[in-house]
Formats: structure tokens, C-alpha cells, sequence
């Protein structure tokens, strides 16, 4: 006669506690792949004759800023909370 052991559930393992800091470093990490292999497939387009001069041009000509004065605002004020929570470095 043979029992029937309860299947165990699979524990999922905790997710890690990340800060505000830790989180900006991994996001500007997986920004940065990305700009890496957008930057490889358009070097492969380009090699290729994927892209046609009329796409590239409309490329440079309206180019998306690397970062925008909302950008700069939201992390001044990230950055005044740091400073005003005496958070040590």
C-alpha cells in the first residue's frame, strides 16, 4: 500500500528590497542595453540597406532628447528629499 505525500508547493524565493537607489542604477542599466542593441540593429539595417535614406533622415532630423527638463525636475527632487532626510552616503 503506498501513501500519497502532499506535493509541496514551489516556494518562489524573495524578491531582494531594492531603494530608490538601487532601482535608478538597474533602470539606467537596462536603458543603457537597450540604446545598445537599438544601436547594433540599426548599425545591421544600415549595413544591410534595410533602412532607406529617406528613414535616416527623418531619424536625425527629429531626434528624442537623451533626457527632457521634466527629467532634470523629478530627479532635483528626488535628490531635495535625500538631502532633506540626512540619509548618510
Amino acid at each position: 500500500m503506498s501513501t500519497n505525500t502532499p506535493k509541496k508547493s514551489p516556494k518562489r524565493p524573495a524578491r531582494p528590497h531594492f531603494d530608490h537607489r538601487d532601482r535608478l542604477i538597474l533602470a539606467l542599466y537596462a536603458q543603457l542595453r537597450a540604446e545598445r542593441e537599438t544601436r547594433e540593429a540599426l548599425e545591421w539595417a544600415i549595413e544591410n540597406d534595410a533602412i532607406s535614406p529617406d528613414v535616416l533622415q527623418a531619424m536625425i532630423s527629429d531626434p528624442v532628447p537623451v533626457i527632457t527638463s521634466e527629467d532634470v525636475a523629478a530627479l532635483e527632487r528626488l535628490l531635495a528629499r535625500d538631502t532633506t532626510r540626512n540619509i548618510p552616503h
